[in-house]
């Protein structure tokens, strides 16, 4: 038995209202510590509303909320320690390379990457601290943060719901669907990384050419 198997069955032992607080507090430590398996503790929650344990609007309330306050945690660091204090810390998780990246996509894409960021696998919390850093408005982030966690809260419980109540089942195929998901999300990403080299290769090629 793994670690996260034994945390959930520690879960599953709890009185329904801590449960829930339980559900909250690590959707939030999901976005602060990016290893924390948030997802598959929220897909846990989903099929504890499968057996009736707890209620879908619960489920989802506790967890978007969590995950919003995760992210605006990040948000408010960014932007009070300020990119100089990131670049040169280079955190193992917040990446001095991760975060450039991330910097130059906000200043092409601007509050968009707020809005997509759950859906974007593994970089959600470096895209938060660079928001802090990029000094996006905050009333502004807090509202597409909470689109965000709030959609991909909904897909992920109602998948695990409609998956059964057999968490064995549920895991699995969670795992196997999420696996595909962040395989096409990279694949994607390296497709238009590729593009836009062989774009800029070529307009330097023609403005040398040029001049």
């Amino acid at each position: 038995m793994t670690i996260l198997d034994r945390f959930l069955d520690l879960l599953n032992g709890l009185p329904d209202l801590l449960l829930y607080l339980s559900l909250g507090v690590s959707a939030f430590v999901e976005n602060v510590f990016p290893p924390i398996p948030g997802d598959t503790i929220t897909a846990f929650g989903a099929f504890l509303v499968g057996t009736g344990r707890l209620g879908l609007a619960g489920v989802f309330a506790v967890t978007t909320v969590g995950s919003l306050l995760g992210f605006m945690t990040l948000f408010g660091l960014g932007k009070a320690l300020g990119r100089r204090f990131f670049l040169d810390k280079d955190y193992r998780f917040f990446k001095a390379e991760d975060i450039l990246k991330a910097e130059a996509w906000f200043r092409k894409y601007g509050y968009l990457l707020v809005l997509l960021n759950r859906f974007f696998p593994g970089v959600r919390s470096v895209i938060s601290v660079a928001g802090g850093i990029s000094r996006l408005r905050a009333w502004k982030v807090g509202l597409l943060a909470l689109a965000s966690c709030g959609v991909w809260n909904l897909l992920w419980i109602s998948l695990g719901y409609s998956l059964g109540s057999n968490w064995d089942v549920v895991r699995g195929r969670l795992g196997a669907i999420l696996a595909r998901y962040n395989a096409v999300v990279l694949s994607a990403g390296a497709a238009v990384a590729l593009f836009l080299l062989i774009r800029a290769l070529r307009r330097r090629r023609s403005s040398g050419r040029g001049s």
